[in-house]
């Protein structure tokens, strides 16, 4: 997706992941609110390309909404497709207690499906049926014509868009060889590398330098921080 800022390796963009002391993380990606797409369901509809919408920050539901229905009440479906605001549901674990949180996995964008002119640009009713949504900001791309998502990025968006079958096992934020430190329990103060990931435990296998000797030692994720401090 060109003109963007935040971008992951493996998809359309990174978002941050944040980390709080004595907490575990366990992601679930829904899109229940956003449009569900089912397996069978194709990464785009015959002559429809899709595109990213910038929106109001904390908006992209109600425009998401909005656009269907307005969409619908002006007999434009063959003109805009689907419309996605891909979410992930983040279970968080502190003291025990379980608290479930809904987030947008890329806040600020909403994804529409639409046929474009043959130079290029948004059909005048389709463009003035978006731009007059509250919340609406640009389309990603130059002069009027919106730039089409690569292939890689909707092939992204639909997994990001599918609910998935397996039971999700706990986030791990350190990475294998990074250089951690130990924040909490009775190695406090220590330093070490990563060795392992331990995800169906919620655990991390850190080497740590003891009496001269290294040994791995087993710490839950909220026990660590970054070396860097960050």
């Amino acid at each position: 997706m060109r003109g963007q800022e935040r971008r992951g390796k493996g998809g359309i963009m990174a978002h941050e992941d944040t980390h709080t002391e004595e907490q575990q993380e366990v992601k679930v990606v829904s899109t229940e609110k956003g449009g569900l797409l089912g397996p069978d369901e194709p990464l785009r509809r015959e002559g429809m390309d899709w595109f990213t919408l910038r929106v109001a920050s904390n908006k992209e539901s109600i425009v998401r909404e909005t656009l269907l229905r307005k969409v619908q009440i002006e007999n434009m479906t063959h003109l805009v497709g689907r419309i996605l605001v891909p979410t992930e549901k983040t279970k968080t674990i502190k003291g025990g207690k379980q608290k479930v949180v809904e987030t947008k996995m890329y806040p600020g964008y909403v994804f529409v499906e639409m046929r474009l002119e043959p130079d290029g640009r948004i059909p005048q009713d389709v463009f003035f049926l978006i731009k007059e949504t509250t919340g609406v900001g640009d389309f990603v791309g130059t002069a009027g014509r919106p730039t089409p998502m690569k292939e890689h990025e909707i092939e992204k968006l639909h997994l990001d868009s599918r609910k998935p079958e397996d039971e999700p096992m706990i986030k791990l934020v350190f990475a294998k060889g990074e250089h951690v430190t130990i924040k909490e329990g009775p190695f406090q103060g220590y330093e070490g590398t990563v060795d392992e990931l331990l995800p169906e435990k919620g655990l991390v296998r850190v080497l740590v330098t003891i009496f001269g000797r290294q040994a791995p030692i087993e710490l839950e994720e909220w026990q660590l921080g970054k070396a860097d401090g960050t």
